[in-house]
């Protein structure tokens, strides 16, 4: 039997690599093919899970989290292409809870982690969106790139979304060396508006619902600031233009393209032949819910299953989906960490051995004798 194993990370316990690996290793029939395609949709895990896959060379590069402290990052270089990960430097794992707070955090570690693309010597710079404690738009990371925000004395404004409602201008062209851009992620919100970043994911990132009104407005204004920068219109409506806090928005603005982040990783690895090759299919995340289902690796995943004929399993941390919508979605089965160890607490403190737990009695159940 050829059973590919293509999950998510697990945030917070698990990278997608070694979900992949916990599964194998639990997997309790030995003659079976078992192939490992760890996955990412843009969010975090997004370079480590295509530097397992291909040949290119990982650069380390020093830069900083939302509240500018010191933290390591890397980009993956392959022929004239680079690799970034926005979550690296503005990923919401890298805040405790009570450090949450998207008025004052910034995505100028993007801007550090994107200029060492550029200096890479990269053509095309694709930049992966999601899991970002940030909503400030791009103004960090425009601010790392020599054109940050700024008042109407031409004063820099301070770092974080709440001070955008000032901004007159920018301070100067971003140091881009022409490269190409894109956005790689499965969030299609606009910047603005009721689906927008702030009223979407700002709450998720620390906002009160005073907050959240501040900081669309934040937007609101901004966004025409960089309309007038770029010479764009429409920046506010733009789908993805809201993904990890507004920083599509800036990416568009830049004259980049948005693509899905998962097509764009399973391309990559060549997972449509492994799908094609596959008798049954094993993915999973860490939490299986609503977002699941829309657009995320386990949503894609599922559907080119059942597109295939083939039987779906989907290994998470716990499920707060319906069994009627994940059936809809291509799902055959899901099973949790939690059900299996009946606490949330072991759960999370053993997901390895929970996953190759899993796993054997998965394969008791379908591999063929």
């Amino acid at each position: 039997m050829r059973v590919l194993i293509c999950p998510d990370k697990f945030a917070g316990t698990l990278s997608a690599p070694a979900v992949a690996d916990a599964i194998a290793e639990g997997w309790s029939v030995p003659d079976d093919v078992l192939v490992r395609r760890p996955l990412a949709d843009g969010g975090p895990g997004f370079v480590e899970v295509l530097a397992t896959a291909l040949d290119g060379r990982r650069i380390p590069v020093a830069t900083v989290d939302p509240l500018g402290r010191p933290v390591r990052g890397e980009i993956f270089t392959t022929g004239t292409i680079a690799y970034v990960e926005s979550a690296q430097a503005c990923g919401l794992h890298l805040l405790d809870t009570a450090e949450r707070d998207p008025k004052v955090t910034t995505s100028y570690g993007l801007g550090l982690l994107l200029t060492a693309a550029v200096e890479s010597g990269a053509a095309e710079v694709v930049v992966g969106l999601g899991g970002s404690a940030v909503n400030d738009a791009g103004a960090g990371m425009l601010a790392a790139l020599g054109a940050g925000p700024v008042d109407v004395s031409g004063n820099a404004l301070p770092y974080g979304a709440a001070p955008l409602i000032t901004a007159a201008g920018l301070a100067g062209e971003p140091r881009l060396r022409q490269v190409s851009l894109v956005a790689a992620t499965d969030v299609d919100n606009p910047l603005t508006g009721l689906h927008g970043a702030s009223n979407v994911f700002g709450p998720q990132k620390g906002a009160s619902r005073e907050d959240v009104l501040r900081l669309d407005a934040a937007l609101e204004h901004f966004a025409g600031v960089l309309e007038k920068a770029f010479g764009r219109t429409g920046l506010r409506e733009e789908p993805g233009g809201g993904a990890a806090g507004g920083l599509g928005a800036a990416l568009i603005a830049l004259g980049g393209r948005v693509t899905s982040g998962i097509n764009l990783v399973t391309h990559l690895i060549g997972l449509d032949a492994e799908l094609d090759a596959a008798d049954l299919v094993i993915t999973g995340e860490g939490s299986f819910d609503h977002q699941s289902l829309r657009g995320k690796v386990v949503a894609g995943i599922a559907a080119g299953a059942r597109d295939r004929g083939l039987p779906c399993v989907v290994l998470a941390g716990r499920n707060e989906t319906g069994h009627r919508e994940a059936a809809a979605a291509g799902v055959t089965e899901t099973h949790t960490l939690v059900e299996h160890f009946g606490s949330v607490e072991t759960a999370l403190a053993e997901p390895a051995r929970g996953l190759r737990e899993l796993a054997a009695r998965l394969a008791s159940q379908w591999s063929r004798p």
